[in-house]
């Protein structure tokens, strides 16, 4: 069964940057399922962030973050990585990484002002 583990989230200041990191154990990621990053804010639902493919030649990201988050992954390490960029408070949420039907525990980012 595969399980999906979240690191690299914290405190830090607006324009600051984190780097996220999703590493998959129990079997390798599917070739035809993207990975994705998500994120919940208190009090608001679950929403999309980025997405790639398998060859990482497709991404899809949400407007607020785009030109500030880059998704990637690294398929020999059967790790994804957000990469995010001049981070802003309304950044601040739990961050998910989802394969499919599976759900890592995520990671609190937050960015104080």
């Amino acid at each position: 069964q595969m399980q999906l583990v979240e690191s690299g989230g914290g405190l830090v200041q607006a324009g600051e940057s984190l780097r996220l990191s999703c590493a998959a154990s129990g079997r390798t990621f599917s070739y035809g399922i993207m990975v994705g990053w998500f994120r919940q804010a208190p009090g608001k639902e679950r929403e999309l962030v980025a997405r790639i493919n398998w060859s990482g030649s497709s991404t899809i990201y949400a407007d607020s973050v785009k030109g500030r988050f880059t998704i990637s992954r690294d398929n020999a390490k059967n790790t994804a990585y957000l990469q995010m960029n001049s981070l802003k408070p309304e950044d601040t949420a739990v961050y998910y990484c989802n394969h499919g039907n599976v759900w890592g525990q995520g990671t609190q980012v937050t960015v104080a002002s």
